[in-house]
C-alpha cells in the first residue's frame, strides 16, 4: 500500500486524535513501580547511537536496564555488548520486534534517518516508549504516520533536538512570547555548515566530508563487518561505496538523507517554530543551484509563509544554509555570527545562537526588565523523556511537536526540489499548485520493508 495514499485517506480519522493528544501527558505510563528500573532495546548503537546509549545509561534520574541491543555494523554492536553482555543482540531491527517483547519498555532509534520511521512505529504500535533521534523520518509522509501514530499509542515520545533542552532556548521564549521585541512578523534562521553538493574547491573550503558530484559507476566490497543489504533498508537498493558510508557521508543523498535542512534544520528551526508558535506553513519557495536528482545542495535558502496563530500576526521563516546569508547580516546590520536565529519584532529584534542571546539595538534594551521565568528548566534531554515514561510528565519534543517541524523542514527541500514556489495543503498532505511535486513527500520502500 502506498504510504501516501494511506497518509492522505487516514489523515483526517486520526488528526483529531493526534490533536488532542499533542500536548497532554502520555497516556499508559504508570504500570510499574517507581522503583522498577526501565528496560530499553537500543537500535543503531555507534555515532549517535552510542552517544545516547551512555547517556541514557548514565544518568542519575531513572534506573535502565538494557535488554537489547541491534545494529548492522558488527564492530559497533561489538563494542556495545561488552558494555552490556546480557542484552539481546539483533542485526535486523525487525527481528527485535519479531521476538518476544514483553520486557521491553521503551526503544531508543539512532539509525540513519531513511531508516527512523521504521524502527520506530514497531515500537509504537506495541505501545513502547520511543526516543528517535533528528530528523523524525525521512520525509513528510513517514512524519504524518508516525505523528499519528504515536498519538494512538498514547506513549513519552522524544525527538533527539537536544538544544530543545538547554536554558539558553527557554530563555528565548519567554521573551519572544511576553512581547520583548513586539509582534514578530518575521525570522532568518542562517548555519554557517556547507556539506552537499559543490564544487571540489569549495568541498575542500567547506571542509565538507566527502567530495561527490555523481552517484558512483562503479562498485566497492563493503567492509567485513557491515551488514550492507540491512544497511540500505527500506530505501532502493544501489550497490556499496565509500561515499555513502561512514555516516554523516549518507546525509547528502535524497535516498538515505536530506542534506543540511532536514539535519541542522532540526535544532535551529526549533527555536522559532517553538517561539512562535509555528504549525504548518501555508506556502514555500527555495533558492539555490539547479537540484539534483541525487544529492541534496551545500547551500540554498528557503522562505516559509505562515497564516496568524491566536494573537501572533502572520509572518514568514527563512532558512540559509552554507554561503546562502541574510540581507542584514551581509550588510553587517547585525553581529555576524556564524550561524543564528533572528526574530525581526515591530519594537527590536533578538538574535540568539544555541548557547546565548541578545536583543538589538543594544542601547534600546539596556534597561530592559526580563520577563519572570515560566518555563521550567530541563532535567537534561535524555532524563526528562525516561521521567516521562516513568511517571507520565510531558516531554520538549513529543512526536506531536516533533512530526509538524519535520514536516516543514521537510517541505524546503520539497520546494527545493520542485524548482518553484509549492502551496501547502497540510489537512489533506497535498500541495495543490504543483501536482508533479508531491512525489516529493514519500515513496515506496523495498520490498520486505513495510509501515
Amino acid at each position: 500500500m502506498s504510504q501516501t495514499n494511506f497518509s492522505r485517506r487516514d489523515f483526517l480519522a486520526t488528526s483529531a486524535a493526534a490533536a488532542t493528544v499533542a500536548m497532554t501527558k502520555p497516556g499508559n505510563l504508570l504500570a510499574k513501580s517507581p522503583n522498577e528500573k526501565l528496560n530499553i532495546a537500543f537500535i543503531g548503537v555507534g555515532g549517535r547511537g552510542g552517544s545516547n546509549l551512555r547517556s541514557i545509561t548514565r544518568q542519575n534520574h531513572v534506573g535502565v536496564n538494557v535488554v537489547a541491543l541491534c545494529d548492522v555494523n558488527k564492530q559497533n554492536l561489538g563494542i556495545a555488548s561488552k558494555l552490556f553482555p546480557e542484552a539481546r543482540k539483533y542485526a535486523d531491527f525487525r527481528k527485535l520486534y519479531e521476538d518476544n517483547t514483553d520486557d521491553i519498555d521503551a526503544v531508543v532509534v539512532s539509525t540513519p534517518e531513511h531508516a527512523h520511521a521504521y524502527a520506530t512505529m514497531p515500537a509504537l504500535k506495541l505501545k513502547k516508549h520511543v526516543y528517535c533521534e533528528k530528523p523524525l523520518t525521512h520525509n513528510v509522509v513517514e512524519s504524518r504516520l508516525v505523528m499519528n501514530e504515536a498519538a494512538k499509542a498514547g506513549v513519552a515520545t522524544q525527538m533527539g533536538t537536544q538544544i530543545h533542552g538547554m536554558p539558553n532556548y527557554r530563555r528565548v521564549v519567554e521573551l519572544i512570547q511576553s512581547g520583548a521585541i513586539g509582534p514578530v512578523r518575521e525570522a532568518h534562521v542562517w548555519v554557517s555548515r556547507a556539506w552537499g553538493l559543490q564544487s571540489e574547491e569549495d568541498s575542500k573550503k567547506n571542509k565538507d566530508r566527502v567530495f561527490v558530484s555523481e552517484r558512483p559507476k562503479e562498485a566497492m566490497t563493503p567492509p567485513s563487518y557491515l551488514d550492507w543489504d540491512l544497511w540500505i533498508g527500506p530505501a532502493p537498493m544501489r550497490p556499496y561505496h565509500e561515499v555513502y558510508f561512514p555516516g554523516p557521508k549518507w546525509y547528502r543523498w535524497w535516498d538515505f538523507g536530506n542534506g543540511t535542512m532536514s539535519d541542522l534544520g532540526s535544532h535551529w528551526n526549533d527555536l522559532p517554530f517553538w517561539a512562535l508558535n509555528l504549525d504548518a506553513p501555508t506556502a514555500i519557495e527555495a533558492f539555490g543551484p539547479k537540484p539534483h536528482p541525487e544529492i541534496a545542495p551545500a547551500s540554498m535558502s528557503a522562505v516559509y509563509e505562515y497564516n496568524a496563530r491566536g494573537n501572533m500576526p502572520a509572518c514568514t521563516l527563512t532558512w540559509y544554509q552554507g554561503d546562502h546569508k541574510p540581507e542584514i547580516w551581509k550588510n553587517g546590520g547585525i553581529p555576524q555570527w556564524d550561524s543564528g536565529v533572528l526574530f525581526v519584532g515591530d519594537d527590536g529584534m533578538l538574535l540568539s545562537d544555541y548557547g546565548k542571546h541578545v536583543l538589538l539595538p543594544e542601547e534600546k534594551f539596556e534597561d530592559f526588565k526580563r520577563p519572570e521565568q515560566f518555563i521550567e528548566n530541563s532535567p537534561g534531554h535524555h532524563e526528562e523523556w525516561l521521567i516521562a515514561c516513568k511517571e507520565g510528565t510531558p516531554t520538549g519534543s513529543p512526536f506531536s511537536y516533533a512530526g509538524p517541524l519535520t514536516e516543514a523542514n521537510h517541505l524546503g527541500n520539497v520546494a527545493f526540489r520542485a524548482g518553484q514556489k509549492i502551496e501547502w495543503d497540510a489537512a489533506n498532505l497535498k500541495i495543490t499548485n504543483v501536482a508533479d511535486a508531491n512525489k516529493f513527500l514519500g515513496r515506496e520502500p523495498r520490498t520486505g520493508w513495510s509501515l
